[in-house]
């Protein structure tokens, strides 16, 4: 017996060492850490990736673009517009006026000729047509150079000045998703990392477990334990291989979605990362967090652009209802035939009041719906800034709530491995059923993967404050940050 009894301690105690091992792999990943780089490295470079491919950035940036040229479209309107306009025109019919010349003038001369007869003289008078004058050519052509500049056109400056509120918030617009296409990556890639240590934690305890069979279905064959304990130890085997299972399809799941932020193959690799031993950040005051996020959060500057944008819609309807001055030059030819000279040059230069005294109400309508656009705007803004305080506070508290819970989990794993440790002890000299041994490894097992899944949280509530403080450090845009007010 004792011949059976000392290899069977000694496969214990292989068994022993591997569970004690195991942390250090869950944690640390694989051999050779210390040459990965940290989270945040590896964050940093797969946000900058995604700031060059991301395409819905990309369309962000092209929204922009759009506000930009509309910006250049409202500011040309003040200056002068020069262009040549041509026209040739073939007619037939049309009114004419009949002028009765020679109805009037007629029986006068055939008078007159009559006395001269008389007298001896030849007659001097001839008899008139009734002249037709047509108030349309048959053919004409009028080709001219004309030039319009606004004087006086209140409309223009506001709507200027409106455009360039819009093109404020379209980069605000831009900004707002440059941040939360940083926090989706960078939590992306926790939430992979996250499934990759947890498959390394159940892989581990899939060893562990096999190697318990062997030895378990060894103990069973030398007359120490019965059936029933090798099936449960093949039964929590099986069970461990379809964790395994799940865990693979968690890492390929959230690979997927990371390449897909990334715009890139989605089975492309990704880069491992060291995960620090202090993952604990430290936490401010919420009220304070909530305080700097006013200033800092891009979407209550997008509002406050909108909201710019919304008075100048309201000045640019007021303008609207004043009377504008332009001045207008027009010079060319105009005849029968294309031909220049006198009696067909011609130069016309006229100032043009316009003032609308009456349209149905539609410029005053327009006014009504500008002032309500900029009710909206600030109304939205105020609701904007409760919800940001809300989701500081609410960030703030779940970090602390995560990291107060940090050193529980880690307590609770130490605490399950020796317990596992002494377990095995037992085991070996038959003191405890194959049982009792299952659930100090499931407790390990299952404080490992609280440990990782608590860890991973901590950084994932730090991600979320950061994102609901406005602090995230970001690359560099394409055209620069828009300018705050």
């Amino acid at each position: 017996m004792k011949a059976v009894i000392s290899p069977l301690r000694r496969i214990a105690a292989l068994l022993v060492c591997a569970a004690g091992a195991f942390p250090l792999c869950a944690v640390a990943a694989e051999p050779g850490d210390g040459s990965l780089r940290s989270v945040r490295e590896v964050q940093q470079s797969l946000v900058e990736a995604a700031f060059a491919s991301n395409l819905s950035l990309a369309r962000e940036a092209i929204e922009v673009d759009r506000a930009t040229e509309a910006l250049r479209a409202a500011r040309a309107r003040f200056y002068p517009e020069l262009s040549l306009e041509a026209r040739y025109s073939r007619n037939e019919g049309g009114r004419t006026l009949e002028f009765p010349a020679g109805q009037l003038l007629n029986p006068a001369y055939q008078t007159l000729n009559e006395l001269l007869v008389a007298q001896g003289q030849a007659p001097r008078f001839g008899m008139l047509g009734d002249p037709s004058i047509p108030f349309l050519r048959d053919r004409e052509q009028d080709t001219h150079i004309a030039l319009r500049q606004p004087l006086y056109q209140p409309a223009i400056p506001a709507a200027v000045a409106a455009q360039r509120e819009l093109l404020r918030g379209a980069q605000f617009q831009r900004l707002v998703f440059a941040n939360q296409l940083h926090h989706d990556v960078s939590l992306a890639y926790l939430q992979h990392l996250k499934a990759r240590r947890a498959a390394l934690i159940v892989a581990s305890a899939a060893e562990v477990l096999a190697e318990n069979l062997r030895v378990t279905d060894s103990l069973f064959r030398n007359g120490r334990v019965t059936e029933d304990q090798v099936l449960r130890a093949r039964a929590e085997q099986l069970a461990v291989q379809q964790q395994q299972r799940e865990a693979d399809d968690a890492i390929a799941q959230s690979r997927r979605y990371l390449n897909f932020l990334l715009n890139r193959a989605l089975d492309t690799p990704v880069e491992d990362a060291r995960l620090v031993d202090d993952v604990a950040p430290a936490v401010a005051d919420s009220a304070t967090l909530a305080t700097s996020a006013r200033d800092a959060r891009a979407e209550l500057s997008r509002l406050d652009a909108l909201e710019a944008a919304a008075r100048a819609q309201v000045s640019t309807a007021k303008a609207r209802l004043k009377p504008s001055l332009s001045l207008g030059v027009d010079a060319g030819t105009q005849g029968e035939e294309y031909r220049t000279g006198p009696g067909y040059n011609y130069l016309a230069a006229s100032l043009v009041l316009t003032w609308k005294f009456f349209d149905g109400g539609a410029n005053r309508a327009a006014l009504a719906e500008a002032r309500l656009a900029e009710r909206s705007a600030a109304l939205a803004r105020r609701e904007l800034a409760q919800s940001i305080e809300l989701e500081v506070r609410q960030a703030a508290e779940a970090l602390a709530t995560s990291t107060g819970s940090l050193d529980a989990a880690r307590g609770r794993e130490a605490a399950a491995r020796a317990a596992l440790r002494i377990a095995a002890r037992k085991r070996d000299e038959g003191a405890i059923s194959q049982v009792e041994f299952i659930d100090a490894r499931n407790a390990l097992t299952q404080a490992e993967l609280n440990l990782n899944l608590v860890q991973f949280d901590v950084l994932a509530h730090g991600l979320a404050l950061e994102r609901a403080t406005g602090t995230a450090t970001l690359p560099p845009l394409p055209g620069g940050a828009p300018e705050s007010r």
